[in-house]
């Protein structure tokens, strides 16, 4: 999801290969695991975190199961792309 999303947008794709790298080797535990290095993170119903990218023009939406170490991605777009989805359902 991320690969297509900086493929039709250049410009997103060092800020999200660079997000991508800093989760692949993190180890989230709880959420304050993700505050720790992530200030400006949410935390939504559903275990939802929103991530601010790219200087917060742009929004990434994922599901952490921390028991298992595992995150999925379910969202990731510009602001306006943002609003308009349910981000604890999506």
């Amino acid at each position: 999801m991320l690969r297509e999303f900086w493929e039709k947008h250049p410009d997103s794709s060092i800020a999200l290969q660079t997000w991508f790298h800093d989760v692949e080797h993190a180890t989230w535990n709880t959420p304050a695991d993700i505050k720790a290095v992530y200030k400006n993170a949410s935390f939504v119903a559903n275990n939802r975190v929103v991530f601010n990218i790219k200087g917060n023009h742009l929004r990434l939406v994922v599901i952490v199961i921390y028991q298992h170490g595992v995150i999925y991605i379910r969202f990731v777009g510009t602001h306006e792309e943002y609003d308009r989805i349910n981000v604890a359902t999506i």
